[in-house]
C-alpha cells in the first residue's frame, strides 16, 4: 500500500547479513565492507501523531537512552532541518527487536521515521535523498531506506540489488548485548578479506569476519552459534552480533530446529521478505 496515514502502523523490520566481509579500512577509521542485506518479517512498529507545534516527542523512551540521543528523535529532527519543515510529531515505538543484536533495530527505526514523516509531512524528498540523510545517522540506516535485498559495499551505502530465494530463518538471541564498537575496534579483527564483484556472489557464499572476534569476547554468542551449527552447519552471526541465524528452504525445517532449542537459549523463526514493507512508499 503506497498511501498511509497518521493512523497507520509503520513497520521497522530486522535485517540479516547473509555474509559480511571486512575488505579494508579508510583513513578516517571507517571499515570498508561487503555484505548482503536481507529483511525478515520480525519488526519494531512505529505510530505517529501530528502536533500543533514543531516539537518532536518520543512518547515511549527507551530506559537509559536520553531523548536527544534516540535515533528516532534525531531522524525526525534531521528531516525537519533538511526540509525546513515546521510540523511536529509524537512518536510511539513498540520495540520487538533487541538492542545490540546485530539486527539493525535502531537503524531500522530511524529509517522508518524518515520514510514515514517524509510521507506524512509531504516534505517531498526522494528515496536517494533520504538515504543520504540516513547515512549521517549511521551506516546501516541507508539500506533500510533503500528497501531492497541488496549487495552493499563501501561503509554499507553503495547498493547492487539482487534477488534472493525464499527462505525461513531460525534466529537465536544470546542473552548478551554486543557493542558494535568493541568488535570493529578489536586489533585482532581481520580487515583484508579479498573483495568480490557483486555479480560473482552466490547465495551461500561468504562468512562473517566479525564472528570470530565476537565469539571470543562473548562466550554466549559462541555457545549459541555452536548449537545452531549442529542443526545447520552454514549458520553464522549477523552484523556484529549478538544474534546468530540459519536459513532453511522450508519454514517447517526452521520450526523443527526451534522446537529442539535447549533451555537457556532464546529464538524465533522469521520468513525472509522480498523487500522492505515500505519499499514503495513515497
Amino acid at each position: 500500500m503506497n498511501r498511509r496515514t497518521w493512523d497507520s502502523d509503520w513497520p521497522a523490520p530486522a535485517k540479516l547479513n547473509l555474509f559480511l566481509h571486512v575488505v579494508g579500512r579508510r583513513v578516517d577509521g571507517y571499515h570498508l565492507l561487503q555484505t548482503v542485506f536481507r529483511f525478515i518479517d520480525r519488526a519494531d512498529t512505529l505510530h505517529f501523531a501530528p502536533r500543533t507545534d514543531d516539537d518532536i516527542v518520543l512518547a515511549t523512551p527507551i530506559p537509559g537512552v536520553p531523548a536527544d540521543s534516540d535515533l528516532t528523535v534525531r531522524a525526525a529532527r534531521l528531516l525537519q532541518q533538511a526540509t525546513g519543515c515546521r510540523q511536529g510529531a509524537t512518536i510511539h515505538l513498540a520495540k520487538q527487536l533487541p538492542m545490540g543484536g546485530g539486527l539493525g533495530g535502531g537503524s531500522s527505526d530511524a529509517a522508518t521515521v524518515l520514510l514515514a514523516l517524509n510521507h506524512l509531512w509531504q516534505t517531498g524528498l526522494t528515496r536517494p535523498q533520504l538515504e543520504q540523510l540516513g547515512l549521517t545517522l549511521g551506516a546501516d540506516v541507508p539500506v533500510f531506506v533503500h528497501g531492497r535485498s541488496t549487495f552493499a559495499e563501501g561503509i554499507g551505502e553503495a547498493f547492487t540489488d539482487i534477488e534472493l530465494p525464499t527462505e525461513s530463518y531460525l534466529v537465536l538471541h544470546p542473552d548478551v548485548h554486543v557493542p558494535t564498537a568493541a568488535i570493529f575496534g578489536a586489533p585482532e579483527l581481520k580487515r583484508d578479506t579479498p573483495a568480490i564483484l557483486p555479480g560473482d556472489w552466490r547465495h551461500g557464499d561468504g562468512h562473517n569476519d566479525l564472528e570470530t572476534v565476537a565469539c571470543a569476547k562473548f562466550p554466549a554468542v559462541a555457545a549459541a552459534l555452536a548449537w545452531l551449527k549442529t542443526k545447520a552447519p552454514h549458520a553464522m552471526m549477523t552484523g556484529s552480533g549478538a544474534c546468530v541465524f540459519a536459513g532453511f528452504p522450508r519454514r517447517s525445517e526452521a520450526e523443527a530446529a526451534l522446537a529442539a532449542l535447549p533451555a537457556g537459549l532464546r529464538g524465533w523463526v522469521a520468513d525472509g521478505l522480498p523487500a522492505h514493507p515500505l519499499a514503495e512508499i513515497e
